[in-house]
């Protein structure tokens, strides 16, 4: 009996010792280099904002926050990663909506469940697109590209990034609202779409703001519209697609940062004050409002209610459209 009694209080005490400990390593939380996972390649948008993110965290947290690329899949193995990940706070993920919102309507095996096994920290921001043609062409206007496309279905075509990228879905939801029909030409990636409309190959498409506006500038790319629903600073005298034509258009790539579901509270809240506090950096702000992003930031309950809002939109969207991937 009393040996029963004895062994009952030191488990007891070794519980506590335990708790004790964990609630101390986390509140000397960060003691090591953190990961931050980017799901796409080195030198793209997602990427160069990573960086400047780790760097502005990093400062704040008094630790190195190293960047680690990991490409694939549309970024579906980047996420994997970090859904098997310990809740730690030592592995980040830098998600954008081709991935959280439109990816999992395309890839219904994957490895880990895009509302379950991600914590959100917080909203970063959005970039815009711009809906392009090359000069010579015809249309001047959102309004001209619509009259040429009702007077010939699928006679003019659309470049994208590739087949459920998100160039490809911003056609398809523009084509939707304004009940026109543009035969799809699909790029393995935006680069090469970009270069398909400037050598005649391809017609129209949207390019990504950042890529865009030094090409309108230098006058070898005219913008119908942009895909937000206000002017985008970058090119705040092109009208955005909502004005010229296609009421409510809204078509955005956004970005958030995320953690693997069940990482401590106090971490999430951490981590979503210090993001916050690099987002209201007049430097960091002024550095990314240079490549066209758009910074918001919120706290983690506003995030995954908009992921989940942004999901349900892409999702619909593509099964009335019937797009699957080849």
């Amino acid at each position: 009996m009393h040996r029963s009694i004895r062994t009952l209080l030191s488990a007891a005490a070794c519980m506590a010792v335990l708790v004790v400990s964990g609630t101390a390593a986390r509140a000397a939380y960060p003691d090591r280099p953190i990961r931050l996972i980017i799901p796409w390649s080195v030198g793209g948008s997602t990427d160069m904002l990573g960086r400047v993110l780790a760097e502005g965290m990093g400062k704040r947290l008094g630790t190195a926050v190293v960047v680690e690329n990991k490409p694939g899949a549309t970024g579906t193995i980047g996420y994997a990663q970090v859904a098997r990940a310990d809740r730690d706070g030592y592995t980040l993920l830098l998600g954008t909506n081709s991935t959280f919102a439109i990816a999992p309507h395309f890839y219904h095996a994957l490895p880990y469940d895009t509302d379950k096994d991600f914590a959100a920290i917080g909203m970063i921001g959005a970039n815009q697109q711009v809906l392009c043609v090359r000069p010579d062409e015809p249309y001047k206007t959102l309004s001209d590209l619509v009259a040429a496309a009702k007077a010939r279905p699928g006679a003019i075509s659309y470049a994208s990034s590739g087949v459920g990228g998100s160039s490809h879905l911003a056609t398809e939801l523009l084509m939707a609202m304004t009940n026109i029909d543009m035969l799809h030409v699909p790029y393995r990636g935006g680069a090469p779409a970009v270069q398909g409309i400037l050598g005649g190959q391809t017609q129209v498409g949207f390019v990504d703001i950042s890529v865009a506006e030094p090409l309108i500038r230098a006058g070898k790319l005219r913008a119908l519209g942009t895909s937000g629903t206000r002017r985008a600073d970058l090119l705040p005298d092109v009208p955005t697609l909502s004005e010229a034509g296609a009421p409510g258009f809204e078509s955005l790539t956004t970005f958030g940062l995320f953690a693997p579901a069940g990482m401590p509270a106090e971490l999430v809240r951490k981590l979503n004050g210090v993001l916050n506090d690099v987002l209201r950096d007049p430097q960091t702000r002024a550095q990314l409002a240079a490549q066209g992003f758009e910074l918001n930031g919120g706290a983690p309950e506003a995030y995954r209610t908009y992921a989940k809002t942004e999901s349900r939109k892409w999702g619909t969207l593509i099964e009335q459209r019937g797009i699957k991937l080849p």
